[in-house]
Formats: structure tokens, C-alpha cells, sequence
């Protein structure tokens, strides 16, 4: 009699959609808000764009490292320890005071968030069966092709109605329900 649980793979593609919308959402939903974010940080637009470049080089430099990282430490550990990482350096990017900080806590989010697509494919692949990964996949990738196109006018709504710093708070609640479905249905792999 096996003692391990049968968890319904659907339930973690949704734990990981939700990991990489969040990661993939951030590429552009500050975007619009960079005009905001230079008055308010009392910077010219041009040095607030390193708000966005910081983001996409350090998500590109950590990117190739993945799988050493996930044979290393775990596919699980690295998964929820990226969700943990960019959800608080999200929060952090909120509560930046000046443009510099504003900088490094992007960093660190590109940097936790760039490990997300690669091992929330690897995920999907090890949860579902061969017959099933086709569907699995064009799930994920929904979420991979609405969140670009979603951001910018996610971001300019948040921006309009609140303030620059909500495009940030957005990553709370779905770094937090990532986090739970990760925690509760993605099994380790060995290392």
C-alpha cells in the first residue's frame, strides 16, 4: 500500500500559472507608470527606465542557471524560494524611497523571478502524464501570453486609480496563493 497522496496535476498548474503570470506580468506592467515613478522619485524618465532594465538583465543572467540551481537545491525549495524572493522584493519595490532602491529590489526580483518559466515547465512535465502534458503546457502558456498583454493596462488602471506603487502591490495575493498551491501540492524532487 503506497503511503504517498495522488494530487490532481491540475491543481498544480495552477500553483505554477500563477508563479509565472506574476513573474511575466512584471515585464511590462510598470511600463506606463515609468513617467510616475520619475516624478515621484524626482528623476528623469531615462534613469527610471533602469527600473526596467535592471529587471530584464537580471532575470536574463539567472535564467541559463536554473538547472544547476534546481539539481542543487531542489525543484520545489528553488521554486518557493523564488515566489518568496520576488513577492518580497515586489513589496520592497513598493515601498522604495529613491530610484536606487527602487533599482536593487528590481534586481532581485528579476533575479528570483527568472528562474520561474523554466521551473514551472519542469513542474508541469514531472506532474502531468505524457498524454496529458500537451494540455499542461497550453494551459501555462495562456498565462504566459495574457500577462504581457494584460500589464500595461493592468498598470496604467492602478497607476490612474492609486498609485505607481500598486503595480508592485499586485504581486502580493498571487505570489501568496503560488506560494500555498506550491507548499501544499508540488512534491520534491530528489537531489
Amino acid at each position: 500500500m503506497s503511503t504517498e497522496r495522488h494530487i490532481n496535476p491540475w491543481l498544480i498548474a495552477v500553483s505554477v500559472m500563477f508563479a509565472t503570470f506574476m513573474e511575466v506580468l512584471d515585464t511590462t506592467v510598470v511600463n506606463v507608470s515609468l513617467p510616475h515613478i520619475a516624478g515621484s522619485l524626482s528623476s528623469t524618465i531615462d534613469e527610471a527606465t533602469w527600473a526596467l532594465t535592471s529587471y530584464l538583465v537580471a532575470n536574463a543572467i539567472i535564467l541559463p542557471m536554473t538547472g544547476w540551481l534546481a539539481s542543487t537545491f531542489g525543484r520545489k525549495r528553488l521554486i518557493m524560494a523564488a515566489v518568496i524572493g520576488f513577492t518580497s522584493s515586489s513589496f520592497l519595490c513598493g515601498l522604495a524611497p529613491n530610484l536606487a532602491s527602487l533599482v536593487v529590489f528590481r534586481i532581485i526580483q528579476g533575479a528570483t523571478g527568472g528562474v520561474m518559466q523554466p521551473l514551472s515547465q519542469a513542474v508541469l512535465l514531472e506532474a502531468f502524464p505524457p498524454q496529458d502534458r500537451g494540455k499542461a503546457m497550453g494551459f501555462w502558456g495562456l498565462g504566459i501570453v495574457v500577462a504581457p498583454i494584460l500589464g500595461p493596462v493592468l498598470g496604467g488602471w492602478l497607476t490612474d486609480t492609486y498609485s505607481w506603487r500598486w503595480v508592485f502591490y499586485i504581486n502580493l495575493p498571487f505570489g501568496q496563493f503560488a506560494l500555498s498551491g506550491l507548499a501544499i501540492f508540488v512534491r520534491e524532487t530528489p537531489i
